[in-house]
């Protein structure tokens, strides 16, 4: 298997004398080639392909912006997700884009802090994407709130639209934890 990520990624993948990548290749028995010219990463796995895959995730989740400690529990959890919005999609110009980012994050992060505590997905918002980490309904909910956003919705809408749906996940996890 093969991806791709932005050379100025490589190091944290591979981390301190290569520790990050290391670690990474005992954790999940796979072998990662990386071409530091062309960003290219390839993954090998010698005994469980399905850990390839979550490798791949990792890697992604890496080069799109995330560090490696923030990734990590992609390799823990099989239900963990990683979804890519790109940004270059809608958005025309470069003044759009730092506009659009900047809708995203918030003011000194705290919007994108808000969308990270209530959604419960982690976000991260790199070069021209927006990298969603979290279980389906966690990135389903920061979609739909980083969505309003781009469609122009006031912050105010988009907080409580989130508010309402972690409640809704309180609920959902009180019933299944048999807590209602």
């Amino acid at each position: 298997m093969e991806i791709k990520i932005p050379e100025e990624r490589i190091g944290v993948l591979v981390g301190p004398n290569g520790s990050m990548k290391n670690l990474i290749e005992e954790r999940t028995r796979t072998k990662i080639d990386i071409d530091s010219d062309s960003g290219a990463v390839h993954i090998a796995a010698f005994d469980d392909p399905l850990l390839a895959l979550r490798v791949m995730d990792l890697v992604k989740a890496i080069g799109r912006g995330f560090s490696p400690e923030r990734a990590l529990p992609l390799l823990d959890d099989d239900m963990l997700m990683v979804e890519i919005l790109d940004l270059s999609k809608i958005v025309g110009t470069k003044r759009d884009m730092a506009r659009v980012k900047g809708r995203i994050i918030g003011k000194e992060g705290r919007t994108r802090e808000i969308m990270e505590r209530l959604s419960g997905a982690k976000i991260s918002v790199y070069g021209k994407t927006v990298t969603l980490m979290g279980y389906p309904e966690q990135i389903r909910i920061s979609r739909g709130a980083i969505e309003m956003l781009l469609d122009g919705a006031p912050h105010g809408n988009v907080y409580s639209f989130l508010e309402r749906k972690h409640q809704d996940l309180v609920r959902e996890e009180l019933k299944n934890t048999g807590g209602l």
